[in-house]
């Protein structure tokens, strides 16, 4: 086991210039955050995720034994909110990376930060 010197890194990630489609699709959201989760070495509990109706954003989350993953899109703007909070060897980067190839964003801000 990897030990890491705080117990969690916490990662927000606006993501800008994503396509507006890819940003309606809840079930196709929950299926790439559960991927990205599992590739960051972290074990899903469960997922809840909500559209808010046609051609709005989704809001949804997975909850992780290692904290969560959660994402909040406005497709009107092309534009995602992630939050990946993950602690022991769960490597959050990881699950950005996966999240990042999936929804293929213009430009991308990244936020770590050491929590604990």
């Amino acid at each position: 086991m990897t030990v890491h010197a705080t117990p969690g890194r916490h990662v927000l990630a606006d993501f800008s210039g994503v396509a507006a489609d890819r940003l309606t699709d809840a079930a196709a959201l929950e299926a790439q955050m559960i991927a990205a989760a599992q590739a960051a070495g972290a074990q899903v509990l469960s997922a809840h995720f909500h559209h808010f109706g046609e051609g709005a954003g989704v809001t949804g989350v997975v909850m992780l034994s290692e904290s969560h993953i959660s994402i909040h899109s406005w497709p009107e703007h092309r534009y995602a909110a992630l939050d990946i909070f993950m602690c022991g060897s769960a490597e959050p980067e990881r699950a950005l990376a996966c999240l990042q190839a999936a929804l293929a964003p213009e430009s991308v801000r990244v936020t770590t930060v050491a929590r604990g």
